[in-house]
Formats: structure tokens, C-alpha cells, sequence
């Protein structure tokens, strides 16, 4: 079982802290903890206006959300980590080989499916994202 559950994207301040605030929301009821971080982080930055704008139409609050970098702690400190691109998989387990065994895809059981970056394209560019997310983050429930 997990208990803890860490999403990572590339800067931190669309996709993971979207799948962040989802999961906390679809996993309110349990203990596991959730949290996010990016591999190249935009440190202290608050999530997207148009991710936290989208999340919000969706009763999901993204506004406690600050960007953090990766580390060996939040690597070590989680059960579970999820990533949004196969390149996010190999580039965290090359640099924290511990992590093996616990990434994967936040699109695992969608089929593997990635979820692009929408970070400075437009709105339906984050629309889409956002449906996958949410998509992906359901299909994880059965299995938390």
C-alpha cells in the first residue's frame, strides 16, 4: 500500500501541481499523503493562472502551490512517484537510482499515454491536459 505519493513534471508549475491538487482532492477520504516537484523546478513559483484557473472551474484550489526542486529526501520520503513523460522517467532514475521500482507514468494505465506540456500555449492546449490529468489521476484511484 502507499502512503505517500510524489508527481513530477519538468518545471513544476502546471502539470504535476494540476495532478497534485487532483489526487489530494480524489484521495481525500484516505491517509496518503500528496505532494509535487520538478526536475528543473521554477523554485517558489505559483502554479500557472491558467492551470490553477482550469482546476478551479473543477472546485480543485491550486493556490497554496509553490514550485520545489527534486531531491533525494522527496525521492527517498515517497512509496510512489509519477511522472509525466517517459524522458521524466529514465532522467529521474538516472539521477536517483533508489526511485527504480516506484515511477511511473501518471498515464500508466491509460496505456502508457504521456501528458505534454502545456506551459505558455493556449488555453485548450491546457484544457486537454487537464482532462488527461484528471483521467489518469481516476484510473489511479483503484489501485491507491
Amino acid at each position: 500500500m502507499f502512503d505517500s505519493i510524489l508527481v513530477v513534471c519538468a518545471g513544476n508549475i502546471c502539470r504535476s501541481p494540476t495532478a497534485e491538487y487532483i489526487l489530494k482532492d480524489k484521495l481525500v477520504n484516505t491517509s496518503i499523503k500528496v505532494s509535487s516537484a520538478g526536475l528543473t523546478a521554477l523554485e517558489g513559483k505559483e502554479a500557472d493562472s491558467l492551470a490553477k484557473e482550469l482546476a478551479s472551474a473543477k472546485n480543485v484550489d491550486m493556490s497554496p502551490h509553490r514550485g520545489r526542486q527534486i531531491s533525494t529526501s522527496l525521492v527517498n520520503s515517497n512509496s510512489l512517484i509519477l511522472v509525466m513523460e517517459q524522458r521524466h522517467l529514465q532522467d529521474l532514475c538516472a539521477r536517483y537510482p533508489e526511485a527504480r521500482g516506484k515511477t511511473f507514468l501518471l498515464g500508466k494505465w491509460l496505456g502508457d499515454k504521456e501528458i505534454p506540456d502545456p506551459y505558455r500555449q493556449s488555453r485548450e492546449a491546457f484544457e486537454h491536459v487537464y482532462e488527461l490529468i484528471e483521467g489518469a489521476c481516476s484510473a489511479w484511484q483503484k489501485y491507491l
